[in-house]
């Protein structure tokens, strides 16, 4: 399992992501799960940077496991929200995240820190055939 805290802030997406890439790379099938898992790690850390209700100076933390032949993102933040499919409207900027996870992760939920303190969202990513 890989683990990473990261600031909580927009810009450390793109950081969540070359992490998982370089997690990626040092399996043999790692490339079967790249483009996918990318795009739903990218989409479960802004939504805790978006809403969490945590401070402005906690951290974020990713982990990344192999488990079978799933991969597993989790994303781990102190607030207390759970986050949920909405149905954006057309004109909307925001909104469609969750709906990406729901739509390309074999399974993905959230919840409370075993420990008390926030919570986590996770998604389970099957191997791609391409």
């Amino acid at each position: 399992m890989f683990v990473a805290r990261l600031d909580s802030r927009t810009e450390s997406t793109p950081l969540a992501r070359y992490l998982l890439r370089a997690y990626l790379s040092a399996l043999p099938s790692g490339d079967r799960y790249r483009d996918t898992a990318e795009l739903l790690l990218g989409e479960l850390f802004a939504n805790a940077v978006q809403h969490s209700d945590a401070p402005a100076d906690q951290h974020i933390e990713v982990r990344f496991a192999l488990t079978g032949s799933r991969l597993r993102l989790e994303v781990h933040d102190a607030g207390s929200g759970h986050p949920s499919v909405r149905t954006a409207a057309p004109d909307d900027e925001h909104g469609r995240g969750l709906y990406l996870v729901n739509e390309l992760a074999e399974r993905w939920g959230c919840a409370s820190r075993p420990c008390g303190v926030g919570k986590f969202a996770w998604a389970l990513v099957a191997p791609t055939t391409v």
